[in-house]
């Protein structure tokens, strides 16, 4: 969008562990890592060698008329189909065998054991749930073997848009085959993008309805187009919206980069907020719901005194780098926050 400032997603060539730890790591900020090598799968992971390996595994697929895919409304239908067989129709434009209509859409996001039956609800894991293809496919090896939580297959069809949204978990985006554009904002815009839950409802980021969302124009808007054998580093909280200019193949891999027990242990996604969070969101509502006692302009007065207190005790001036790190990472800069006086 013309209106917005942009910029574009800086590329790094020649990156190992070392450089990506010491130079892009601690920056918190998106990074496409150019020329990393991702194994087989960029020469062997063609349409019909995915059919070939994944067969007749049943996978649970998103299906859409529309190109624009809005999870706060559910513009989709969750459909289930032999792998080979959604493979084929997401390669292709119009089909012959469809749900909705003959030029729907498909997109996969694999998952772990059935989360609705499975107690233990196990995060996708591609040596797991397609153990063929995942010999094909090395993992970046950017982090600690501790701190892999979860590699997930991403699927889709050409000309399908995901919904703007965070993830808590620091993850690497490969894109094995096909290209696709990715258009990140800062946390520090989460203000600018009109939030539910951890998902913007602004579903149309290229010409967005301003009468609605008239403060999304001041939202920095960063951007990228990843061509095959490209990794993008998408730090934690950091949104991203993803537009598959082709028929596209990637794994995203997700690792915990904070303390292990600071994450929901029932969150097969890796994208609930962290325990903490969770607590500090629930007692701000409560907190809220106590204003409800006042009269308006009393309930105005203190809440505006609750955001001042909330600014000064939270705020930073740039994305805090030393708290989203543990001991396994170089030591960061320090950011400089807003401190109560």
């Amino acid at each position: 969008m013309e209106l917005q400032e942009k910029e574009a997603v800086p590329i790094f060539t020649e990156v190992n562990k070392d450089v990506f730890l010491r130079e892009i790591y601690p920056e918190r900020r998106p990074a496409v890592l150019r020329g990393v090598c991702l194994g087989p799968c960029l020469q062997k992971w063609t349409v019909e060698y995915l059919g070939q390996r994944g067969g007749d595994k049943e996978v649970k697929i998103h299906v859409s008329t529309v190109s624009q895919m809005d999870f706060l409304h559910k513009n989709f239908a969750y459909k289930t189909l032999p792998f080979k067989e959604f493979v084929k129709r997401a390669s292709e434009k119009k089909h012959t065998d469809f749900f909705l209509c003959e030029d729907e859409s498909y997109y996969l996001r694999s998952l772990g054991e059935d989360v609705r039956k499975s107690l233990s609800q196990e995060p996708a894991d591609l040596s797991k749930q397609f153990a063929d293809l995942a010999e094909d496919f090395h993992i970046p090896q950017f982090f600690e073997t501790d701190q892999f939580f979860s590699s997930v297959f991403r699927i889709s069809s050409c000309g399908l848009q995901l919904w703007t949204h965070y993830d808590v978990m620091d993850n690497l985006l490969a894109q094995v085959t096909g290209t696709k554009r990715v258009v990140l904002y800062s946390p520090q815009d989460a203000l600018h993008l009109y939030l539910s839950g951890d998902k913007s409802e602004v579903l149309d980021i290229d010409s967005p309805d301003l009468n609605r969302f008239p403060q999304f124009v001041k939202a920095k808007r960063y951007e990228c187009v990843l061509e095959p054998g490209d990794l993008l580093f998408i730090p934690a909280l950091w949104f991203h919206n993803t537009l598959a200019l082709q028929f596209g193949v990637g794994v995203n891999v997700f690792w915990r980069h904070l303390a292990a027990d600071s994450y929901d242990r029932k969150d097969p996604y890796g994208n609930k907020d962290p325990v903490a969070a969770t607590r500090a969101l629930q007692a701000l509502e409560r907190a809220l719901h106590t204003l409800d006692e006042l009269p308006a302009d009393y309930k105005d007065f203190y809440g505006r005194r609750m955001i001042q207190r909330i600014q000064q005790r939270t705020f930073c001036d740039r994305v805090s780098r030393t708290n989203t790190q543990d001991s396994k990472t170089p030591a960061s800069r320090t950011s400089t926050c807003t401190k109560p006086g």
